[in-house]
């Protein structure tokens, strides 16, 4: 905050009997632009363009396991041969989940 070194300085006096009047008007100040607004409500009536994917269908081919990947044993993702770290008790874990 920038402070004017120029500007008259109060007295003891002028600083108290400002400050009441000072502390009332910011008082009023800090209420006056207050709104009470459940910010719930005002996310129901909000709504993307676009967002409404009910009547939408995806159509995705799976594939099963193919020989050359394994199922992680602590992700459980489906990882490429090349991204084995190790196994332990026979189950495999990738490189992601090792480090």
């Amino acid at each position: 905050m920038a402070t004017d070194y120029d500007a008259p300085r109060k007295t003891e006096e002028d600083l108290s009997e400002d400050s009441l009047q000072e502390l009332q008007a910011r008082r009023s100040d800090k209420n006056s632009g207050v709104v009470d607004e459940d910010e719930t409500e005002a996310a129901e009536g909000f709504e993307l363009p676009g967002a409404d994917l009910s009547g939408e269908e995806l159509s995705v081919r799976v594939l099963p396991r193919q020989a050359d990947e394994f199922t992680c044993s602590k992700c459980f993702l489906v990882h490429h041969r090349s991204q084995l770290a190790y196994e332990r008790d026979g189950m495999p874990v990738c490189s992601e989940c090792a480090a």
